[in-house]
């Protein structure tokens, strides 16, 4: 039998909590990318190459093109990153929002950038290779 839902219970209170927390956490993983914006899609960019998961013909056009998506996250409303994470949510059980948005990016948008020749491994290879990276500039 299905568990009743009481909303004025302490289950309630304590999903509330980790709603919110999951939220907050979210908000200050947006609001940092300003910050560290160049450094993390010079590191990003660098990765993809280095571990052969993006063949491309000029690294600073994808260094470039990681920024502007980035940029782009920092100012996108709560819609936007929803909608273009939409395809990828089941990929991971609890994905960096940034992490995931760029590996969107990746997938969706730079695979048909004219100085991107190829894109080699797996959803989870390239989610997992851009997180890496994330984590160390962002929380």
């Amino acid at each position: 039998m299905a568990k009743v839902f009481r909303p004025s219970t302490r289950e309630s209170s304590i999903l509330s909590k980790i709603e919110s927390s999951k939220e907050h956490a979210r908000r200050i993983a947006l609001q940092g990318i300003r910050d560290c914006q160049e450094p993390l899609a010079n590191a990003i960019a660098m990765k993809l190459v280095e571990d052969n998961l993006v063949e491309t013909a000029s690294k600073n056009s994808l260094e470039e093109q990681l920024n502007r998506c980035l940029e782009k996250l920092a100012r996108a409303d709560d819609f936007e990153i929803d909608y273009a994470v939409a395809p990828f949510r089941g990929l991971m059980p609890n994905p960096h929002v940034v992490s995931i948005y760029v590996m969107a990016f990746v997938l969706e948008k730079l695979i048909n950038h004219k100085d991107v020749v190829d894109i080699y491994g797996s959803d989870e290879e390239i989610y997992l290779c851009i997180n890496r990276q994330v984590k160390k500039y962002l929380p």
